[in-house]
């Protein structure tokens, strides 16, 4: 049980790095080559969000391919916990996207 929490953990903090991380470095750029660095941010993070989850699975087929075997075969403890990882993923990288979406709002004010 407790490594189910920490890997849950592991996913969320991942995802949410990269969002944060790809967002605020990609609007450091924007900002060194005299680009909008807000825009930049929000459009980085809406294009990363997938790929966030993808970073912090460690790669898609291979959760894809444990819940089909767990489908296939009846193991639905399996697939409970990849299921898991892939909502605490998404979860990470929605509230990543959240948090520049809002750094955002208070630029523009």
């Amino acid at each position: 049980m407790i490594k189910l929490l920490q890997n849950l953990l592991f996913n969320f903090t991942i995802a949410l790095g990269v969002m944060l991380g790809g967002s605020l470095f990609g609007a450091l750029a924007a900002l060194l080559t005299g680009g909008q660095p807000l825009k930049t941010m929000v459009s980085l993070s809406e294009r990363l969000k997938i790929w966030a989850i993808v970073v912090a699975l460690g790669g898609t087929f291979s959760s894809f391919e444990i819940l089909d075997l767990g489908i296939l075969k009846g193991e639905f403890r399996v697939v409970t916990k990849q299921v898991l990882y892939i909502l605490s993923s998404f979860l990470g990288a929605h509230i990543g996207y959240l948090i520049i979406f809002l750094i955002e709002k208070r630029g523009r004010l």
